[in-house]
């Protein structure tokens, strides 16, 4: 008889491990009184979620750091949380691969940050002796480190980096329009750095005319440009003043927008260098005292990567005319802008936002794409003028990457409001001080409409003081959705009347109607779209049989008052024609339905049947949406 042990003492506990291990050497079959259920022996090696797994806190413990320092760590490396199938330690608890824990310990920057941990350490000690010279020169002396490293070694080649721009973007663009306000809890150089990295990407875009859609939402304004083949989409705040709130953790968004900032700098540099131009830029010192940093960024790619279009040139002539009015009066803004173009007038690519090119003039037609071009010509030889109560930024950014000239209200603008060539002057105002009858006053919906349709829309729906048409999100594909906005319709048709092409009247493709049947017995249309064509046929058959009968009436003399019984009885009868017509038509479609699923197997069974779900989901998706169109329509009528 074994003897009694008490496996809670350590005593115990060894003893009885000891005698566990010689009865499985004797190959003895009998359990030993007081073991655990998964008893595992000291020192036996972990297997499965327990050994591939480990919680934060134990990850904390083993890296030897505190959790701002392991949370700022995984935040720069790319390491995020998993969720193993079996929770060793706990649902509540946060888990991490092992894996990507033994590749923090091994990585300098976690040093680093014991570094700059320490250092701090020695600066409150300092203040605490207040030794006020000893803590200056530690502050001025506080250890460095670079993210040069990390964006290689998580973005190996550069189309990698473009795939991860959207974050990114939208990131740096948030902070770049928060208040630059000392005192506040982001620093005013880390705003700055924001601005200047979002205007030269933006700089980028609008000159190699790389922006594809535009999109005015609650949230913000979308933006989706084509670089290298990669679509990169962000979100850009409206320029409204921000509130920074209690409930948001800024340190680590900070850490996010560090790391955005280097892979941002690096995208700028190899994309600057693409077309041949320095990185960073040197600008306009006047225009940047202006806050006119991305016009004068526009100008200077525009100078460097190709020709100078004549509607420039003449904006530049204007430009030193107004210049040359008031040199007495700027005469000290005039001498250091001199003296920056003498500095950076250098061979070659040199930078300056005002100096003359430096290259000839080549021709980029070849080397772009057709949808390029496009973009490139839309807005060519136009001439736009921004009232001050308009999104500037933006407009400045949109109507460039298409081809236009663009100014403003306000210092630093390349021609004034009194310019005779303006076409058209974007306003959001009804009441305007001085009309001119050479120009039209649009809204500025009219500019991203016209970016989305890639053509000159009228500007009548968007003059001052109405209501402008629906803005339609370029994001979706009308055709999957099943649901046509009217207005798409119309945009579409005006599309093709300038291609002079003729589209088809909506149902009269006899075609499709006649072969309806055919189609949904096939499988290429559903149940609800033969219906659909069906009662458009017999829409087309009822009119046409009127037609016909009218016509034989008044050959024969018949007056309209003596046929209208005889009518009557006729429309009855096509009516009973046509709901017998109908329910044949269901039948085709229920027997062929039932055939198709007789050959099927259960999981094929149950793939049909998502498969129809998803479509009765869409199709009550586009009831409810035509049924709130059918009331506003008797809303605008009862008004």
């Amino acid at each position: 008889m074994l003897p009694y042990l008490n496996p809670c003492s350590s005593r115990g506990h060894c003893r009885l491990a000891k005698l566990s291990v010689l009865l499985l050497r004797l190959g003895s079959s009998r359990a030993v009184v007081g073991m655990p259920k998964h008893y595992r022996p000291p020192g036996k090696k972990k297997e499965g979620n327990a050994a591939r797994y480990i919680t934060r806190t134990k990850a904390v413990h083993y890296l030897q750091t505190s959790l701002s320092s392991f949370r700022k760590l995984c935040i720069l490396k790319g390491i995020f949380p998993r969720e193993p199938k079996k929770k060793v330690e706990g649902n509540h608890k946060t888990y991490y691969h092992m894996k990507d824990i033994a590749f923090l310990a091994h990585d300098p920057l976690i040093e680093k940050f014991r570094d700059i941990r320490a250092h701090k350490r020695k600066i409150k000690k300092a203040l605490a002796k207040k030794n006020r010279d000893q803590a200056n020169r530690l502050l001025n002396q506080q250890p460095k480190y670079k993210l040069d490293r990390l964006i290689l070694e998580r973005y190996p080649t550069f189309v990698d980096a473009l795939r991860d721009l959207d974050d990114c973007l939208t990131m740096v663009h948030l902070f770049a329009a928060l208040p630059a306000v000392e005192g506040e809890r982001i620093q005013v150089e880390r705003i700055h750095s924001c601005r200047r990295l979002s205007h030269q990407w933006q700089a980028f875009i609008s000159r190699t005319h790389k922006l594809r859609k535009t999109f005015i939402s609650v949230k913000g304004i979308y933006y989706q440009a084509e670089v290298e083949g990669q679509k990169i989409t962000w979100l850009t705040p409206h320029a409204l003043q921000q509130v920074l709130t209690d409930d948001v953790d800024f340190n680590v968004m900070l850490t996010f927008l560090e790391f955005y900032e280097a892979l941002l700098g690096f995208v700028n540099f190899k994309l600057y260098h693409s077309i041949n131009l320095k990185y960073p830029p040197i600008l306009d010192p006047r225009l940047e005292a202006l806050a006119a940093e991305l016009y004068a960024l526009s100008r200077y790619v525009a100078t460097s990567y190709g020709a100078q279009p004549k509607n420039v040139q003449a904006i530049d002539s204007s430009q030193s005319d107004q210049t040359d009015a008031g040199k007495n009066e700027s005469r000290p803004d005039e001498s250091e802008l001199r003296l920056a173009q003498l500095q950076h007038q250098l061979p070659a690519n040199e930078p300056g936002a005002l100096m003359q090119m430096v290259e000839d003039a080549t021709s980029k037609d070849d080397d772009d794409d057709d949808e390029t071009k496009e973009c490139k010509y839309l807005f060519k030889d136009i001439k736009f003028f921004l009232s001050r109560e308009v999104p500037r930024e933006s407009l400045l950014f949109v109507i460039p990457a298409f081809g236009g000239v663009v100014s403003w209200d306000g210092d630093g603008s390349p021609f004034s409001e009194t310019d005779e060539d303006i076409m058209y002057q974007i306003v959001d105002r009804p009441v305007q001080g001085h009309l001119f009858l050479s120009r039209e006053y649009i809204q500025p919906q009219w500019v991203y409409d016209c970016v989305n349709a890639r053509m000159i829309l009228p500007t009548e729906p968007y003059a001052v003081g109405r209501i402008p048409p629906p803005h339609l999100s370029p994001f979706v594909d009308n055709e999957v959705e099943g649901y046509i906005p009217e207005y798409a319709e119309t945009i579409k048709r005006l599309k093709a009347s300038a291609k002079e092409q003729v589209l088809p009247l909506p149902g009269a493709a006899i075609d499709e109607l006649d072969n309806s049947q055919n189609l949904l017995v096939e499988g290429i249309i559903d149940r609800a779209e033969a219906i659909e064509a069906e009662e458009k046929k017999r829409k087309l058959s009822m009119l046409e049989k009127q037609y016909r009968d009218e016509l034989n009436m008044e050959l024969k003399g018949i007056n309209y008052s003596a046929s209208l019984p005889n009518r009557g009885s006729s429309d009855d009868n096509v009516v009973e024609e046509d709901t017998t017509t109908t329910t044949n038509l269901e039948q085709i479609a229920e027997d062929a339905q039932n055939r198709s699923k007789i050959s099927m197997s259960r999981k094929k069974r149950k793939i049909y049947e998502a498969m129809q779900i998803s479509k009765q989901r869409k199709k009550a998706n586009v009831d409810l949406l035509k049924e709130r169109k059918k009331k506003a329509e008797e809303q605008g009528r009862t008004r």
